[in-house]
Order: C-alpha cells, then structure tokens, then sequence
C-alpha cells in the first residue's frame, strides 16, 4: 500500500491505497463533482501534495507542492497514464519521479503575512494545551486542528485567533509531533488497538475507533455502523480517546444488537480475546454492566492527516 491519502472533489477519503486504486481514482475523475483529487503523502505535511484535475473530454492539469509557494509546479497532459505514473512516482518518492514532464512554475503570489497572537499568558497557554491534547489523540487531521484553534477561544463578541493564525499554530505543532514520532520503533499499542479492531470486524462484531463524542451518542449511532448481519459492537468515544492520550488507560464500550445480557457478555469476552491476542492488556471483570479497559497503554497514535 502506498503511504498517502487520496480525498476526492465529492468528498471521498481514501488512506493507504495501491498503486491500482490510485490508478483507478485517477481514472476515473472527470464527471461532474468529481473532477479533481488531492494525494497527501502519510503523515501529511504543510504544503505537500500532488493534485489532478481533469473535465471529460479535457486535458490533465498536474500540479504537485513541495513545502513553499515558490515549489509548486504544473503540467498538463492529453491522457491519464502520465498522470497515474508521476503521481505513484510520487507516492513512492522515487528519485526522478517528476522526470519527462515539461513542468512549469506556478506564480502563487507574495506568501501572506501572519501577525501573532495576540492572547495574555493563560490563554496562550490555554489554546496549545488543547490543540496538544487532540494532537496526542492522533485522530486529527491538520484542518480539523485548524479548526478547533480557531474556535476554541471564541466568545461572545471575541474572536481573538483568525483562521491564518490557527493553521500557523497547528501546522508548527504538528511538525513537532511528527518529528516525536519519527521516533518511535516498531507496532504501537494504537496499532495493535487497529489489528484487534480489524479482526473483531472481520468475525461480525461492528468495532470503531474514536466514534462519537460520548456514550450517548456512541449507544444511539453505533447499530446503523455495521453490516446487518453483526452480532454485536465495540467502540471508544473521543472523549475515551483523551483520557488514553492522556495516559488514563482507554475505555471500551461493547453489547449484544439483541439486547440480551448473554450476548452482550459474549461479545465482551470476543474482544478481549482479540485484544490479548495483539498483546494489549484488558481489565474486566467478566460481567456485561463492566466496560472493558485497555491499561497500562502507551498512546502512540502516529498521525496520517
């Protein structure tokens, strides 16, 4: 699998695809509202991409970034072939990859200025704290951590971080944390959290990572999630996500879709089995009125974007 993210003009995400789907992502664009698609390499970084866009009927206009407006560059071509072929050239960062094409400069304009923050102490103090506790999560992308910048201060009447400032603040938080995790050696606990997920999935238990804001909502949306055939559930809430990135171990909530007690404790005792079989360890009693814990848990979640 190649280590990007493809989002798509009618809003489809696609993480870690082949060089055949990307292929035929590529393809595929063209009709109207999907036109274009966005290649991010994993963990997404400021200003680096590759993008196509190309109308039925139309040339292939081909631009990539490389992390300044004075490296942003573009092509176009009569066919998709040359396209699909710089773009997994890319993906893969092959030397040469951009070899062959007549690439020009695109002339992005003067790079805008971003007057700092105007925040006292706490505040200051107060928004890093937050936009961290989200990154540790490792859920967010870098314009959802935008978003929640900007708007975490806001009061009535006061809006004292504009968009351009939250992206700067994000984006320099961001590369922090992917020079941490550059790092970090082999299989992570969250990783292994994502192996035991998977095979829950695959035996007919519906199990999401980092689903709703809280066990309400969790409880209300979880059944609509699955296959119609699944048995039961598994799911942890963002809320649940902060107090495992906050080193608190990390809370499981599972049940039976009929309701019953007895298939609610045999779901409970199918994930902890998958989750030991990865290595992570579990505390529950063994009754269906018990969530399942995840800890000790080292919370390493590596970012994608």
């Amino acid at each position: 699998m190649l280590e990007i993210v493809v989002k798509t003009e009618n809003g489809e995400r696609h993480v870690r695809v082949s060089a055949e789907e990307l292929a035929g992502l590529v393809r595929r664009v063209g009709d109207e509202g999907d036109r274009f698609l966005v290649v991010q390499r994993i963990p997404d970084l400021p200003d680096v991409f590759a993008q196509v866009w190309h109308k039925t009927g139309g040339d292939y206009t081909l631009e990539h970034r490389d992390g300044a407006a004075t490296r942003h560059f573009q092509v176009t071509t009569d066919g998709p072939e040359a396209v699909i072929a710089a773009m997994a050239g890319w993906a893969h960062q092959d030397a040469g990859w951009d070899a062959g094409l007549d690439w020009s400069p695109l002339d992005m304009g003067p790079a805008r200025e971003v007057p700092p923050l105007d925040l006292d102490e706490g505040e200051g103090e107060e928004l890093e704290r937050r936009v961290r506790e989200v990154l540790a999560g490792g859920y967010a992308s870098r314009a959802e951590l935008a978003e929640i910048a900007e708007y975490y201060l806001v009061t009535e009447g006061r809006r004292p971080v504009s968009p351009e400032q939250a992206e700067a603040l994000v984006d320099r938080m961001w590369l922090e944390r992917v020079e941490e995790q550059s790092s970090w050696q082999g299989e992570t606990d969250p990783e292994r959290l994502t192996r035991a997920f998977e095979s829950l999935r695959e035996a007919g238990i519906t199990a999401r990572e980092h689903f709703t804001c809280c066990r309400t909502c969790g409880e209300s949306e979880i059944g609509a999630e699955g296959e119609p055939d699944a048995r039961g559930f598994v799911y942890f809430h963002t809320q649940c996500t902060d107090s495992a990135a906050a080193g608190h171990g990390l809370t499981l909530l599972y049940g039976g879709f009929d309701g019953s007690r007895e298939t609610t404790t045999a779901i409970g005792h199918e994930v902890v089995a998958a989750l030991e079989a990865t290595g992570l360890p579990t505390e529950w009693d063994g009754t269906p009125d018990r969530a399942i814990t995840l800890t000790p848990l080292n919370w390493r979640r590596r970012l994608v974007g």
